[in-house]
């Protein structure tokens, strides 16, 4: 009995030095903190996306590989919003997705979605949670515009944020650089029925008519449909000077593969739907000779200043892993939810979803693409729009993005005349 009570007492005397050292063994433990990650990771554009979430979970495991935040630990939550059924992102599952996270209060913020149609789907559930996600490529500029305030923020704060311009700039940017460089003096116009594609060709075509293009005729492309010989062979009739196509992969792939048989001589143009690995790799070459696309953010893959960020890249995800601009604005989208948990913490707030979306909100970071700050709606305050075009190097690997899809340049604002 006695030598129990002695190890007793020397045990609680223990426990009462921890406590006091401040090393109880429950305050030992990290706190932690959720951030979710959504995108189409099945379906068309489930490549696109995947490279998308590797560029925001290096940020994040980067991160955390440092000892965490301010004291805390990230952990992600990731919900794939493309169903079989769709073939592609599914606005009804990203919807379910967001329920799911708004119901977890350890879940502070989100990064995504990848695609608009997704994003026109959460932000009324998230605007009731005050819960704020950050895109790194969705680009339809309704989500943030004051005009649908009552449609996708009936709370009134911003919750949707972005590493990336919006269509307001992508679409209208392009026409003036198809009319400043292509010379281009008709066109006809496609969109594949969703969100992103409508509004894209939209602002595309109205920036057009201003400046003087001739919009011969406009079409829509179902994209469960498996042929679309008919508005093809319209086109050849019409004999444009260019055909734009406002849309993703899913009809973008099929698009293009019989638009090289139907009508080759006519020069294509698109948006990001149609700049990335899934179009790349779904449509081949010759077919994918010759398209213009563009990114809603500065190039940077290539850039000497990504060299670091590109060697973490390689060693965490392999030697020859691939990623895009989309991949780095992604990485930077993290950044900003790292940068705000942490002014959070370090404030003296309570690291909840309330307080980190005022600290997203209030963001002055430098990234990788360069300052992000982001106006009393969510839009990144840059506006830069990049051009590509699909150019055939045999030199390298077909899913050498960098290599067969060449960067031409930033897309002027406005018409040189």
């Amino acid at each position: 009995m006695r030598l129990n009570l002695s190890r007793g007492v020397a045990f609680a005397a223990i426990l009462a030095a921890s406590a006091l050292a401040g090393v109880a063994p429950a305050e030992a433990q990290q706190k932690s903190v959720k951030v979710g990650f959504t995108a189409p990771l099945t379906g068309a554009d489930a490549e696109d996306a995947t490279l998308i979430k590797n560029g925001a979970m290096l940020a994040i495991d980067e991160a955390n590989a440092k000892g965490g935040v301010a004291g805390y630990k990230i952990e992600v939550v990731v919900y794939d919003s493309g169903t079989a059924t769709a073939g592609q992102y599914d606005p009804a599952q990203a919807a379910t997705n967001t329920k799911k996270l708004v119901a977890d209060p350890a879940v502070v913020a989100n990064i995504g979605p990848v695609m608009s149609g997704e994003g026109k789907a959460m932000t009324p559930i998230l605007s009731e949670a005050n819960l704020a996600t950050i895109t790194p490529s969705s680009t339809n500029p309704d989500i943030t515009s004051p005009a649908f305030a009552a449609q996708f923020k009936p709370k009134g704060k911003a919750i949707y944020f972005r590493t990336v311009t919006t269509d307001a700039f992508q679409g209208p940017n392009m026409a003036n650089f198809v009319k400043d460089t292509l010379k281009v003096k008709s066109v006809f116009v496609l969109d594949d029925s969703g969100a992103y594609g409508v509004g894209i060709a939209d602002s595309f075509q109205k920036q057009a008519e201003k400046i003087g293009i001739k919009v011969l005729g406009r079409d829509q492309l179902n994209p469960k449909e498996a042929d679309y010989s008919a508005i093809l062979t319209k086109i050849k009739a019409a004999r444009p000077d260019l055909l734009y196509y406002g849309g993703v992969s899913q009809a973008g792939v099929k698009l293009a593969k019989q638009a090289h048989e139907i009508i080759p001589n006519i020069p294509k143009a698109g948006g990001d739907g149609v700049q990335g690995a899934s179009f790349l790799k779904a449509v081949g070459f010759p077919a994918a000779e010759g398209w213009y696309s563009t990114n809603a953010s500065p190039h940077m893959t290539g850039d000497p200043k990504l060299a670091d960020w590109t060697k973490a890249y390689k060693a965490k995800y392999g030697n020859n892993a691939t990623f895009s601009d989309y991949s780095v604005t992604a990485y930077n989208a993290a950044l900003v939810v790292i940068d705000a948990i942490k002014r959070t913490a370090e404030s003296g707030k309570t690291v909840d979803r309330n307080n980190v979306r005022d600290a997203i909100q209030a963001t002055k970071l430098k990234t990788l693409q360069g300052d992000v700050s982001f106006d009393e709606n969510g839009d990144m305050l840059d506006k830069v729009v990049s051009v590509f075009q699909y150019k055939h190097d045999p030199k390298f690997p077909i899913d050498d993005l960098d290599r067969q899809n060449s960067y031409v340049g930033v897309a002027p604002a406005t018409p040189s005349s």
